[in-house]
């Protein structure tokens, strides 16, 4: 039986910091630079802290997210050893579920809709890594959890981190998959 991985969006597969730095730029005519965001919630890294915010609940922002450098080349090599989920706790911002659903048919389209879960709380989430950038939600994860480098998460140290997707590689090359 092959082994799970459920892997995040925004953050992991998707390049929201990139994303909200372009936006806050293009909005207020402010370049904020990543350093200024280490360390702190998404939106409490940019000047006016109502920004993010308000993005999230833009019609088009959740459709336009740049690509995390990697990610697909890194899909398409893991779903030929591994079953590969795609995990949104999308429900929060329930204009994104569609523009989630196009993002990912454009850029990854192998990933069948069967393996597409949005939801609102991750913990309900069973297989056997997850990748993602926040702790609330590899914190109760039951399998083997691994943490996406964000900005936001650059102090935390209670899980194993990948810096990126040749990281994530490197991880599950590693790993004894079975015959």
């Amino acid at each position: 039986m092959r082994k799970t991985i459920a892997i995040d969006m925004d953050g992991v597969l998707a390049d929201i910091e990139s994303h909200f730095i372009n936006w806050y730029e293009r909005d207020y005519g402010v370049k904020v630079n990543r350093e200024d965001m280490l360390g702190v919630l998404e939106a409490d890294g940019f000047p006016d802290k109502t920004a993010v915010q308000r993005f999230v609940f833009t019609p088009g922002f959740f459709r336009t997210i740049p690509v995390m450098p990697g990610a697909i080349e890194a899909i398409k090599e893991l779903m030929e050893t591994y079953d590969v989920y795609v995990v949104s706790a999308a429900m929060e911002f329930p204009q994104c579920l569609s523009e989630k659903q196009e993002w990912l048919a454009e850029h990854f389209p192998s990933i069948s809709w069967k393996n597409i879960v949005f939801c609102g709380d991750k913990s309900i989430i069973n297989t056997d890594y997850m990748i993602d950038d926040h702790c609330k939600n590899l914190d109760f994860f039951k399998g083997k959890p691994l943490m996406f480098t964000a900005a936001h998460n650059v102090y935390k140290t209670h899980h194993e981190r990948v810096d990126n997707w040749d990281d994530v590689l490197a991880f599950f090359e590693k790993e004894e998959v079975p015959a």
